[in-house]
């Protein structure tokens, strides 16, 4: 407990680079309201630690070997659902900002933050609050202005396809065969938390919300 009477805020560090996971790992140590329970470098570790250590917040780089932290998001809250996630990263691109807020962080952190001011996110967090980086606040005003006037309609299917990657083709290849997470991951030798991921992100940029939606997309469109 912290001398306020609160149990202490259990943290889970994500993040890519050694140095700075450490680094913010041992500054969050130095304060009673923090129990740094762990840490995570790309998206398959964070979604393992996360189930494994039942963190109360998720500090959440954007930029992870092969996905961007955004992408992990809806898999990160099915895992923990109760618990806030935050971006802490280095892009102040509204895209960035907006991409998070829809894919339910709690929070959106520059790594520009001091200490002090960081805990102080991560209490108010726990608390229930959104906390927004001051430099990000016009840039979330714009993001949600152009989201009140309303959605562009739907790409065309092939205009959608194009924005997967070679890998993404490859998993929604197998979305289309029918096959598991797990089959996936084994004919592609990925893990299956992996392909959570890159399924999570290929039926965001179909804009579909089933695997059988993406399945016909790729029969439509003669990928399978």
């Amino acid at each position: 407990m912290t001398t306020a009477g609160m149990a202490r805020v259990r943290v889970l560090v994500v993040d890519d680079h050694t140095l700075f996971r450490r680094g913010l790992t041992a500054l969050l140590s130095g304060y009673p309201e923090i129990d740094v329970v762990g840490d995570a470098a790309d998206a398959g570790e964070a979604l393992r630690r996360a189930q494994e250590l039942v963190p109360d917040v998720v500090l959440l780089d954007n930029h992870l070997p092969g996905v961007r932290g955004v992408d992990v998001l809806p898999a990160l809250r099915e895992t923990l659902p109760a618990a806030r996630v935050l971006m802490l990263t280095v892009s102040e691109d509204e895209r960035d900002l907006a991409a998070a807020l829809r894919g339910g962080a709690h929070g959106y952190l520059l790594k520009t933050i001091e200490g002090d001011a960081l805990v102080t996110a991560i209490v108010r967090a726990m608390r229930g609050e959104s906390v927004v980086a001051t430099e990000m606040t016009g840039k979330l005003v714009a993001a949600y202005r152009d989201a009140a006037s309303g959605p562009a309609p739907p790409a065309p299917a092939s205009t959608r396809l194009a924005q997967l990657s070679p890998r993404e083709h490859e998993i929604l290849r197998g979305i289309a065969r029918g096959a598991s997470n797990k089959e996936i991951g084994r004919e592609l030798g990925i893990a299956e938390t992996t392909v959570k991921i890159h399924v999570q992100h290929v039926l965001r940029k179909l804009d579909v919300a089933s695997r059988v939606q993406a399945a016909v997309i790729a029969s439509e469109q003669g990928l399978v």
